[in-house]
């Protein structure tokens, strides 16, 4: 008796993955490692260029296809493959290729992976501009944090970026959402279904081996890819405002700050003089974070949730952020460090954690349990699976009670489709 064919995945991301330099490539490769364990036939295609950290698919057993916009080789390249699932990698994604998906494989499930919603994080960095732009004082952006639902609907909604992605999310059969306060916007405020929305967070496997003890750290981290703009904004706020309130009651305190493609304007912050070190890249994240003593992550913007928090519970490292770092990370659960509303509650919330032992063993038990409770990927993965084997198995039913997606894709789809036939006639005119 034949064995029944593999499920075929066909990845069509952003990039190609780096894990070691963001979160988002993070979540990309656990929802692969899952695929993987369920013996799926993967392939992953993007038209990006490869990045300097890109992970080696191939040695996991992935294809890679590299293919490209507005060219018709995608038709006969997907046509082939036939894929039974599509994965779009950010909603750009499925605006660039969902209308070549459903020509042609018009029965694939089409699922979008958003690792957070950009337009929230866009709208939340307008707002930070404007309270920057009339109010000099560096200290207290409390007014900026954990709006009302409401709230951040009126302030995204007139955005072309927020018709585009939940146009986007309407069109696709499951979207994987990281954020369940993103999944309450969603549903309470855009009216999107809550069947096509999908918790799927960071999946991590909870450390076995005790973490590095209080006495054998030292320092203050901050980690973050410096491409992602909240990271940026961070590492601007600790070196203005969060940072000399910390020199103020540790004098030989020293902050080390890793990121990956660190540009030349965050080079320049680099004073060791002041105990404040731009490390660049770090080859292994997790091994620089099990040697501090405390992480600092003091977003005043961002959306979705934070790898670099997921992995200082990991390593055992207490955690100082704002609600923008804490949003829909810990349900119920203490914080595993402190979370603060202004530069000097930061500053002083970073010290005590710094200097009290006690205090510091607490936050990192908080940790643990919060890992254990929120992020198995024994848990996520196999819910992951089972939510695509039920949407694939009723998909008639599932797009015929959407049919605001139905219609968008209608629209949508042929108006793309004409503009990418019309830039790749256009490219093929001799100049």
């Amino acid at each position: 008796m034949s064995q029944p064919r593999a499920t075929k995945v066909l990845v069509i991301g952003y990039v190609w993955p780096e894990p070691r330099s963001s979160a988002a490539s993070g979540h990309v490769m656990q929802i692969l490692d899952t695929f993987l364990q369920q013996g799926w036939d993967i392939t992953f295609s993007s038209p990006a260029g490869t990045g300097e950290h890109r992970a080696d698919l191939t040695a996991l057993g992935i294809r890679e296809v590299p293919i490209e916009l507005n060219n018709s080789s995608f038709d006969a390249f997907i046509s082939e493959l036939a894929p039974d699932i599509v994965l779009f990698d950010q909603f750009m994604m499925e605006e660039q290729f969902g209308w070549r998906v459903e020509k042609h494989c018009p029965d694939a499930l089409r699922v979008l992976e958003t690792s957070d919603l950009q337009s929230l994080r866009h709208a939340r960095h307008q707002r930070l501009k404007e309270r920057l732009k009339h109010s000099d004082d560096a200290n207290d952006f409390s007014e900026l944090f954990a709006p009302a639902l409401r709230e951040e609907f009126e302030l995204m909604a007139d955005s072309d970026l927020a018709k585009r992605e939940i146009a986007a999310l309407y069109r696709c059969d499951v979207n994987l959402m990281i954020s369940e306060v993103e999944i309450e916007l969603l549903v309470e405020q855009f009216k999107l279904p809550r069947n096509v929305l999908h918790w799927c967070p960071l999946m991590v496997d909870v450390p076995v081996a005790p973490p590095t003890a209080f006495v054998d750290r030292a320092h203050f981290l901050s980690i973050g890819n410096f491409r992602h703009a909240p990271n940026w904004d961070a590492v601007l706020w600790m070196k203005t405002a969060i940072w000399p309130l910390i020199r103020e009651q540790l004098p030989t305190a020293q902050l080390h700050i890793y990121g990956a493609y660190t540009p030349p304007k965050a080079t320049a912050l680099h004073n060791p003089a002041q105990g404040f070190h731009v490390m660049n890249w770090a080859e292994d994240a997790l091994q620089v974070m099990s040697a501090a003593r405390v992480c600092l992550a003091p977003l005043r913007f961002g959306a979705g949730i934070k790898g670099k928090i997921v992995d200082a519970m990991l390593c055992g490292t207490p955690s100082v952020t704002t609600p923008i770092g804490a949003e829909a990370m810990h349900g119920n659960h203490p914080w595993p460090g402190a979370v603060a509303l202004t530069a000097r509650e930061v500053a002083d919330c970073a010290v005590r954690l710094y200097r009290d032992e006690v205090l510091w063993t607490q936050a990192q038990s908080n940790g643990q349990k919060l890992l254990a409770d929120r992020y198995r990927q024994s848990e996520h993965g196999p819910a992951l699976i089972k939510k695509l084997v039920h949407c694939q198995q009723h998909l008639p039913q599932l797009r015929s009670h959407n049919f605001m997606g139905s219609m968008l894709r209608h629209h949508h789809h042929k108006s793309t489709q004409y503009m990418a036939q019309w830039i790749e006639a256009k490219n093929k005119v001799p100049l």
